[in-house]
């Protein structure tokens, strides 16, 4: 089975412990401010606990373990993201939060000395928070090579034009530098070399994040998502990631990873859910008896234990095909995840807030915002209908035989 190495296990044991210690009580309060305050504000009580998590040595957890000497293993992060999910509070304090660890994997992996030592150092140090534009209103964005945004070369500089959107961290005021991905090269008969990706300072002349973007009306939780305009944004040409053309290649590099993170999260978001929906069944009395003893309730709170137990096992041996043979060959792994847990998970958190009743719907419990969370990874990094397009042809590959083969053979 997938063992943890006493490293993990032992961090795993001091996440949980800092969770129950300042991350469930300061929940209410969270969202409270996060309500209060809007999507333009920093809460306070994530500055306070975050100085507290990194004493404790929770820090920077997502660093991989090939790419950084104080790295983790996929299978060793995994379940320590799983404890992070537990509360959208959670994964900012210890710096383990999107777009964050996608965009310092990027420039730890990717980035020149300089790009480094700019931006990736404050990253790390938690100083500066970053945002990651792909996304675009206009086009089917499902579909990467879409993108129409332009980055044109001008002698040392680069010339940015884009209109984007669900562009995350964009509102936060400690935003201070974005990965920018648009075409280089759009009459390239290689539609995958055409987009490339360069970093573009939040401050830049011609950059104007236009409005915070809610997910079923929450705005920052779960995410700081934002429309944001990029008109005539001059960059120096140093800033470009990896090369012209290498942009669609960073960005399979850079969701691979995150895709299991997401996941992860996801699975200690619904674990949670089921604590809470088992707690309220047996609080709350209808028609004479306990809802738990309900057997609608019963079959729904052992169908979610399944299927959370299901979806933990696959995303572990992703992540342990990730480790052991690579992202590419695990990429049929990965895609199964991305379709199987956040479908469970909006299974899960729908079941709860039946439970709840009416106060399901309200945030009083912290049943919609999950729901927010589950419903919009459905889409994010690739909607269920691409996974299970790249799933079925992989599998039609898997059984087909070769051309001359006996077709009747059994």
């Amino acid at each position: 089975m997938f063992e943890l190495s006493p490293r993990a296990a032992s961090l795993r044991s001091r996440l949980e412990a800092f969770m129950e210690e300042h991350v469930y009580p300061a929940e209410e309060r969270y969202y409270r401010e996060t309500s209060e305050l809007g999507p333009w504000a920093v809460q306070p009580v994530v500055e306070e606990l975050k100085p507290k998590a990194r004493a404790a040595g929770l820090w920077n957890l997502w660093l991989p373990k090939d790419a950084h000497p104080d790295g983790l293993s996929n299978v060793e992060y995994a379940p320590l993201c799983e404890v992070m999910g537990r509360s959208h509070l959670a994964p900012e304090l210890f710096n383990c939060s999107a777009p964050d660890t996608g965009n310092m994997e990027v420039l730890l992996r990717y980035g020149t000395d300089d790009q480094k030592r700019a931006w990736l150092e404050p990253l790390l140090a938690g100083r500066i928070r970053s945002s990651f534009a792909m996304t675009e209103p206009a086009v089917a964005s499902s579909d990467a090579t879409n993108i129409e945004s332009t980055i044109r070369r001008d002698g040392d500089s680069y010339v940015i034009d884009g209109h984007k959107w669900f562009t995350t961290g964009a509102t936060d005021p400690r935003c201070k530098i974005m990965i920018f991905m648009g075409k280089t090269d759009p009459g390239n008969p290689d539609r995958h070399r055409q987009q490339s990706m360069i970093l573009v300072p939040k401050d830049t002349p011609g950059v104007t994040v236009v409005r915070p973007l809610p997910v079923f009306g929450f705005f920052a939780v779960p995410d700081r998502a934002a429309e944001v305009r990029f008109e005539g944004v001059r960059v120096p040409a140093d800033n470009m990631l990896l090369g012209e053309g290498r942009g669609f290649e960073i960005a399979q590099g850079r969701l691979g990873p995150g895709r299991i993170h997401h996941c992860m999260r996801l699975i200690g978001l619904a674990e949670r859910t089921l604590e809470k929906m088992c707690r309220r069944a047996d609080a709350r009395v209808a028609f004479g008896r306990p809802v738990a003893d309900q057997t609608v309730t019963l079959e729904r709170i052992a169908e979610s234990r399944i299927l959370i137990e299901q979806a933990r096992l696959l995303t572990l041996k992703a992540a342990h095909m990730m480790d052991t043979v690579g992202n590419k060959v695990a990429r049929a792994e990965i895609a199964m995840i991305k379709v199987a847990v956040p479908n469970m998970a909006c299974k899960v958190i729908d079941w709860a807030i039946q439970v709840f009743g009416g106060g399901g719907v309200t945030n009083d419990f912290g049943l919609a915002s999950a729901y927010a969370t589950a419903r919009l990874l459905r889409l994010a990094d690739g909607p269920d209908e691409v996974h299970r397009n790249q799933i079925g042809r992989l599998e039609l590959k898997r059984h087909r035989l070769p051309p001359g083969a006996n077709r009747d053979a059994r």
